[in-house]
């Protein structure tokens, strides 16, 4: 299973599960996130967290326990 920490910089990835429960993944789809979106990966900071993504047209940061939740295909 892939995840959003995995993917690289520059990859263009499409989402195809959410993990997580409740308050947690609700908050990951009003971002925006939801399956079947595409995502661009513009910026991963030094350790790794965060992660700097496009998403239906507006850039956003995640955390790395966030990016672990969204399976890609």
């Amino acid at each position: 299973m892939k995840t959003l920490k995995d993917a690289k910089i520059g990859e263009t990835v499409k989402v195809v599960k959410l993990h997580g429960e409740g308050a947690v993944k609700r908050r990951i789809m009003d971002m925006g996130i939801t399956r079947n979106v595409s995502i661009y990966i513009r910026k991963v900071a030094p350790l790794g967290d965060p992660v700097e993504v496009t998403v239906r047209g507006y850039e956003l940061s995640l955390r790395k326990d966030d990016a672990e939740m969204i399976e890609l295909a």
